[in-house]
């Protein structure tokens, strides 16, 4: 029976980390589901799902610790299960930009949470201007469930990016 597991890894960036942790995968013959890879500052982030029978599962878990020694990487795991499909009517994809200011995201993600609309994937940067002023861009991926409708989101959620003085698009994917 297939069996999944999440692998988190933290550290300082260098060539050959991700190489490493992907030939941990498939020399046990799982596979990788899915990854994201981000370096922030210095550290490299990476998180995985993984996938395979229970012996490969078990063997990947027990060796990441010290995998993780080895490339001066902060590891865990944690063991899930898939995710089951919810009644989705349409992906939009929400990209803003603007002033960068304490709390925008959280306005707009308490704003998507209280409509129980479900953050796919979130990525964020923030920027400095010549005039020294920050500007953040963000863009989430969004699953508006049935029996809610995309044109309300849109809405609320284009209200709420003009009051935060954000431009933005609320698009399907």
């Amino acid at each position: 029976m297939s069996q999944q597991l999440v692998i988190t890894a933290i550290g300082t960036d260098r060539t050959g980390i991700v190489s490493k942790l992907a030939r941990l995968v498939t020399d046990y013959n799982a596979n990788i589901i899915d990854s994201r890879m981000a370096v922030f500052g210095n550290e490299f982030t990476f998180i995985m799902l993984i996938q395979g029978d229970q012996a490969a599962i078990s063997k990947i878990e027990y060796l990441i610790p010290a995998l993780g020694l080895e490339l001066d990487l902060t590891t865990m795991t944690k063991r899930t299960s898939a995710r089951p499909r919810t009644q989705v009517a349409a992906h939009y994809v929400l990209d803003y930009s603007g002033p960068d200011r304490v709390g925008t995201m959280g306005a707009i993600t308490g704003l998507l949470a209280s409509q129980n609309i479900y953050i796919g994937s979130l990525q964020s940067a923030t920027s400095v201007n010549d005039d020294n002023s920050v500007y953040m861009h963000c863009q989430m991926t969004l699953e508006i469930p049935d029996g809610v409708q995309p044109a309300l989101i849109e809405h609320d959620v284009m209200a709420l990016l003009a009051e935060l003085n954000l431009s933005g698009t609320f698009t399907v994917r």
